[in-house]
């Protein structure tokens, strides 16, 4: 067992943590939406319109607070106008980006917004500017938030919907270095720039636009974004980061061994260092934090556990997965002056899903769970949080707790993660100014292969825990691979 020292600063207050930062990621690929989030109206399963009833709850649970859809490199070959009106006379297309599927369109944009309604979250709609036009991304705005009398307007009411929606956040373009377009950065800031031009504030409706920003570590693409772009045009720059030990991709997500998981966690960690090089880039040519840093697309990409379409991109998720979210989260946490937004890829059935359905059936999976534990930072003050810490893997900076605080409605909520495979660690942590009176605590630990599956859904749950507090002095004991939820109240 080891012991590691930690201190905590209320007083130090670092930034507002945006709701957002625990926002989710919903794409046209695989089961995400169709057999997923999306079952039809004629389904045996309980649902809404074709939306399932217990996903929806699921969603509610951990207080989603933001949806993106269409895509991904689906929403680059995306026509919005073929996913409105009469379903029966919806024009059907070929999803060339997934397996080549042909996608009926029967979930479009006013089952989207309809979905972010029933769980209460913010939509995040991405626009089409790998294949698309200006005048079709111009028009969709319109669609969705001019309440006055418009062809666009008056469009939307004839399908079904009176009043606008409310829209605050849009993607101009996705990943325009690669499936988006193969863009250059100087070709895609003036793309973004014309753009943008034409995506108008309607109605009393406010956007946060958000330009295609780097993948992983190309900064030269965020230098040329911030050398071309300011906030009277940008609002947001869109980082996408997946966390994958090896490529090609290494195994089914439940087959490592201890050096591949250590490499795992290595590659979360990492995140850390991206986001500090990234955030230097923008403090120099934004020094007053206008522009905003949004992870758009972030999480663990194993290879698929199955072959064929039906089972695109879909993949088991074990505590490691639970314990390279945690370590994402409290990063995300600690950089929440610049990052206002992250998006886990994906929701349902996808990557690193937060759900896994077959038929009638559904699992809450450990990264679920994870979100869970952290849902109380939403809207919370972060404030200083040091730990003492360790390396666990010779070779690798690989830290042994991950750890991030935060304030809110006078409780303070700390999240740790113990990353060690195989050893427990005993935190002593002291808490400045803040007057503790007492303490409860949740915790997420199983064996670090451990995963929950259609004949055992409950194999890893959230349980109650002991944590102790005494003059100031907070004391847990984390065992080997878990993530736990620390609630110290005034």
């Amino acid at each position: 067992m080891r012991k590691i020292s930690m201190l905590i600063n209320a007083k130090d207050k670092t930034a507002y943590i945006h709701p957002e930062i625990y926002g989710h990621f919903a794409e046209h690929l695989g089961r995400c939406i169709y057999d997923g989030i999306y079952v039809g109206e004629n389904s045996a399963i309980p649902n809404i319109n074709g939306i399932r009833s217990d996903i929806v709850e699921a969603f509610r649970q951990i207080r989603m607070p933001l949806l993106r859809w269409p895509g991904g490199s689906f929403a680059d070959e995306y026509d919005w106008k073929k996913g409105v009106g009469e379903k029966s006379k919806r024009k059907p297309a070929l999803n060339t980006c997934w397996g080549g599927i042909t996608e009926d369109n029967s979930f479009g944009t006013h089952e989207f917004m309809e979905l972010c309604e029933l769980i209460g979250c913010q939509p995040y709609i991405t626009g089409n500017v790998g294949s698309g036009t200006v005048r079709e991304l111009a028009e969709w705005v319109e669609y969705m938030t001019f309440d006055g009398d418009s062809p666009m307007a008056n469009w939307r009411k004839e399908n079904g919907r009176e009043k606008p929606w409310r829209l605050k956040y849009l993607g101009i373009g996705n990943e325009n270095w690669g499936s988006g377009g193969n863009m250059r950065p100087e070709y895609y800031a003036d793309e973004y720039r014309r753009y943008q031009c034409f995506c108008k504030n309607f109605s009393g409706n406010e956007l946060f636009k958000i330009a295609c920003g780097p993948s992983s570590a190309d900064y030269n693409w965020m230098e040329v974004m911030m050398k071309n772009l300011d906030a009277s045009h940008v609002n947001g720059i869109a980082l996408h980061y997946y966390i994958m030990p090896v490529w090609p991709k290494e195994e089914p997500a439940a087959e490592f061994d201890d050096k591949m998981y250590y490499k795992t966690i290595a590659c979360a960690y990492f995140l850390d260092e991206l986001i500090h090089r990234h955030t230097a880039i923008m403090n120099h040519y934004d020094p007053y934090n206008k522009i905003k840093l949004v992870v758009d697309e972030w999480g663990c990409w194993h290879e698929s556990e199955k072959s064929g379409n039906h089972g695109l991109l879909f993949q088991q998720n074990t505590m490691r997965d639970a314990i390279a979210a945690a370590i994402s989260l409290n990063i995300f946490n600690r950089h929440s002056k610049r990052v206002v937004m992250a998006n886990l890829a994906q929701a349902v059935n996808v990557l690193q899903a937060l759900i896994l359905t077959e038929n009638e059936k559904m699992v809450k999976t450990p990264t679920y769970h994870v979100f869970d534990l952290y849902k109380e930072h939403q809207g919370g003050e972060a404030v200083y949080c040091f730990c003492e810490n360790v390396n666990m893997a010779e070779g690798m900076n690989t830290p042994m707790i991950s750890s991030s605080a935060s304030i809110k409605d006078n409780i303070m909520t700390i999240t740790l993660a113990n990353c060690s495979i195989d050893e427990g660690a005993e935190i002593c942590c002291s808490i400045c100014n803040f007057d503790a009176k007492g303490v409860g605590a949740r915790i997420l630990t199983n064996d670090a292969h451990a995963y929950n599956d259609f004949d055992a859904p409950d194999k890893v749950v959230i349980e109650d825990y002991q944590a102790e507090l005494k003059n100031g002095i907070l004391s847990v004991k984390l065992p080997a691979c878990s993530v736990a939820e620390v609630r110290v109240r005034r």
